[in-house]
């Protein structure tokens, strides 16, 4: 079944440029962007079978581009940094330590952090309930759950230029929204 959806021999041709474009602006380097997207096919090939339908081949390709350069990041920002960024600091308990220990973790959530993102969430769902219903559907499809352009163009019969104009307006919206009842 999933032979049937995934067409891997057309990956480069169909998806190549996009999943560039992607990259491109999140690395910054033309050889690492190519690399990434080399080693995204190579995983798409290798994991087919995992493949159950339920996104388009693109959002799967996403998917698995969007861990690559996680991974990219996190190989890039290991040893190699840790040991770029050691420093003296006079501290009696941990003189020399890395620059990295001493830096609160981010992904270390409290329970106040926990509170501040439901209490955020519950914020900005209020505000998208304040915008009109059909440019909210749109903001959620294209933004909250990454639909593809052309399935939302064609299920609301407009055109990508004005799905673009929908989703910046209902950002914008959104954000004086939350400025006035969130921040």
């Amino acid at each position: 079944m999933t032979m049937e959806l995934l067409h891997p021999d057309k990956w480069v041709d169909r998806y190549a440029d996009y999943l560039y474009n992607y990259t491109i602006v999140r690395v910054n380097d033309h050889v690492i962007a190519q690399d990434l997207i080399s080693e995204t096919f190579l995983a798409g090939l290798k994991s087919k079978g995992n493949f159950k339908g339920d996104a388009t081949e693109r959002t799967w390709l996403i998917s698995i581009l969007k861990r690559k350069i996680i991974d990219h990041y996190r190989k890039s920002n290991s040893k190699k940094g840790r040991a770029e960024v050691r420093i003296n600091y006079s501290d009696d308990e941990a003189e020399g330590d890395w620059l990295e220990e001493r830096v609160k973790d981010p992904f270390d959530k409290t329970a106040e952090d926990n509170f501040v993102n439901k209490e955020l969430g519950l914020a900005i769902l209020k505000c998208l309930d304040g915008l009109d219903p059909r440019q909210a559907e749109i903001f959620k499809l294209k933004t909250i759950e990454n639909y593809d352009t052309e399935a939302i163009c064609n299920e609301f019969n407009i055109t990508p230029s004005n799905l673009w104009v929908i989703v910046h307006r209902a950002r914008r919206a959104l954000v004086q929204c939350l400025e006035k009842n969130w921040f």
